[in-house]
C-alpha cells in the first residue's frame, strides 16, 4: 500500500494504459481522480475544453485538497497531413500538450511535497510513419514540455515522461515477426507502462526528474537496412530532384 491515501489524477483513464494505471494506484491505496471523454463513473469531459479542465481541477481540489501524482495520459487525435484539417491538428495539440500544461498550472499551488507529474509521450516523439503528424507533434510536444516543467517546478515537483512503443491493449497474443522484431521478443502490455508510472511516482525515483524513459522492447534501438536480416523496402521510388538545388 505504497500510495495509501495519496491523491492521484489520471487523464484518459477509461481504457488501455490509463485504466491500468488507475487500477494499480487504487490497489496501492491511492485516491484516484479520473477524467475521460468516454461516459462512465468518472469526470466526463473533453480535455481540449479549457472550462472542462477548470471544473475538473476544482472538483479534485474540493474533494481531496491536494495532488500527489498527475498522470497525463489522454490520447491525442491521430491523423496525417493528407486528411488532417487545421482544426483537427489544433485539437490534437490541445489534448496532447495544452491540457497537460494547463492541469499542471491549475494544480501548481496544490501539489503536495514530493509530488510527481508523469507524462505519457510515445516513441513517435523521435520516429515516424507517414500520415501521423497530429499525434506525433503532440507526443513530441509533451516530451519537451516535460523538461520545461521539471525546470520550472524544480524542488517542488518531479516531472518525467514515458515513451511507450507498441503497447497492445486488447490482450492479443502476438507471435512471429510482430514479436521477434522487438529485442524483448514480444509486444508490450499496459502493465509494462503502469509499472514505470508507479515507480516514477514513488520515493524510490526521488532523484529522477526531467527525464524521458523509453519502454518499447528495444524497437527504437533496432537498426534497419534494406535486405538486412530479411527486411525489404518494397515499392520505393528513388528520390528525384525536380529543381536544381541552390
Amino acid at each position: 500500500m505504497e500510495f495509501e491515501d495519496k491523491v492521484v489524477v489520471v487523464t484518459g483513464g477509461a481504457q488501455g494504459i490509463g485504466k491500468c494505471c488507475v487500477e494499480c494506484f487504487r490497489r496501492e491505496g491511492a485516491v484516484v481522480h479520473v477524467i475521460d471523454i468516454q461516459q462512465g463513473p468518472w469526470f466526463v469531459g473533453d480535455l481540449a475544453d479549457k472550462t472542462v479542465l477548470e471544473r475538473f481541477a476544482a472538483e479534485v481540489v474540493a474533494k481531496s485538497g491536494q495532488v500527489d501524482v498527475l498522470v497525463n495520459n489522454a490520447k491525442p487525435l491521430f491523423k496525417g497531413i493528407d486528411e488532417c484539417t487545421y482544426e483537427e491538428f489544433a485539437y490534437a495539440q490541445s489534448v496532447g500538450v495544452v491540457a497537460p500544461f494547463y492541469l499542471a498550472k491549475l494544480f501548481q499551488d496544490r501539489f503536495a511535497n514530493g509530488a510527481s507529474i508523469i507524462n505519457i509521450s510515445s516513441s513517435r516523439d523521435r520516429m515516424s510513419q507517414p500520415q501521423s503528424e497530429s499525434y506525433t507533434a503532440a507526443k513530441g510536444g509533451i516530451a519537451a514540455l516535460t523538461h520545461a516543467l521539471a525546470a520550472s517546478l524544480a524542488g517542488r515537483v518531479r516531472v518525467n515522461s514515458i515513451s511507450p512503443g507498441w503497447i497492445d491493449t486488447s490482450g492479443r497474443k502476438y507471435e512471429g515477426p510482430d514479436a521477434v522484431q522487438h529485442f524483448a521478443g514480444r509486444v508490450g502490455t499496459p502493465m509494462d507502462i503502469a509499472n514505470m508510472v508507479l515507480y516514477l511516482a514513488s520515493n524510490r525515483a526521488g532523484f529522477i526528474t526531467g527525464e524521458n524513459i523509453y519502454i518499447d522492447g528495444g524497437m527504437t534501438r533496432q537498426m534497419i537496412y534494406h535486405n538486412d536480416f530479411g527486411w525489404r523496402l518494397e515499392n520505393c521510388e528513388p528520390f528525384k530532384v525536380t529543381e536544381p538545388l541552390p
